[in-house]
């Protein structure tokens, strides 16, 4: 229910940044083995014996719970737990929308227990017995993969091989040097490379970027492509980037 209390052979051997899990299982020898074992290889320890201690000790119950309990980076989750069982907490915090990476950890082992497990929200399954190695193994590669996918969500780039676009910084570079782009000339390209080689006709294009309320011509849609090619391209007559599919609209590559 509160951190674990680590005994002084264990804390010197902390390493700080790997990140704090929590581990709900109620079955004492279990968690203590676990807690000890992750705790050795540097991460930050919280334990909790049922699902109902988890799902506030996660901010599932009210927003006081997350200003009073630290942040959780991965939880390792039994599903045979009092009160509420494991399978009901992950549903429950999945329909929160609390994506913290879940590891369950549990005796159920058939592929129906698992592939359930995984479909309501857990991001692996690891069946007991089980050895520490693996156990660690698995949460270091939950959570490298759950901070890489937060560092692309917080600074998306979209690539197209010399070309690179920053959408929430509104900026664009070919080959390293930024392009001086009017509003409507990076939505366009930004669309386009949202989905490379897509062919986009003039009525979608205006759809997206100008909205479906523009009553002006569609040829705007070409005058603007002109522009873009004559940033991009190193003939705009015969572009390399922005190409015309004839009788279709235009796409990227």
């Amino acid at each position: 229910m509160n951190s674990l209390e680590l005994s002084p052979q264990v804390q010197p051997n902390l390493r700080v940044g790997l990140g704090r899990v929590l581990i709900v299982e109620d079955e004492e020898l279990i968690r203590e083995t676990v807690a000890l074992g992750l705790a050795e290889e540097g991460f930050e320890i919280l334990v909790a014996e049922d699902g109902l201690t988890a799902l506030e000790m996660l901010g599932g119950t009210s927003n006081a719970s997350r200003v009073n309990h630290p942040e959780v980076n991965l939880v390792i989750l039994d599903l045979m737990l009092p009160g509420m069982n494991g399978l009901d907490l992950c549903r429950l915090l999945r329909h929160q929308g609390i994506d913290v990476p879940i590891l369950i950890l549990s005796a159920k082992g058939t592929e129906t227990d698992r592939v359930v497990g995984l479909e309501i929200g857990a991001d692996d399954y690891l069946t007991k017995p089980f050895g520490m190695r693996e156990l660690i193994a698995r949460c270091r590669a939950l959570l490298r993969r759950h901070r890489g996918v937060a560092r692309q969500e917080s600074d998306p780039v979209l690539r197209f091989q010399e070309i690179s676009l920053h959408p929430k910084e509104c900026r664009a570079f070919l080959r390293g040097e930024e392009l001086s782009l009017s509003p409507k000339e990076f939505r366009i390209l930004e669309l386009f490379m949202s989905q490379p080689r897509r062919v986009w006709s003039r009525d979608q294009i205006i759809d997206q970027v100008w909205g479906h309320d523009f009553m002006g011509d569609n040829k705007t849609v070409d005058v603007h492509i002109r522009w873009i090619r004559e940033k991009l391209e190193i003939d705009p007559s015969n572009p390399q980037y922005l190409k015309t599919v004839r009788g279709f609209g235009y796409r990227l590559g």
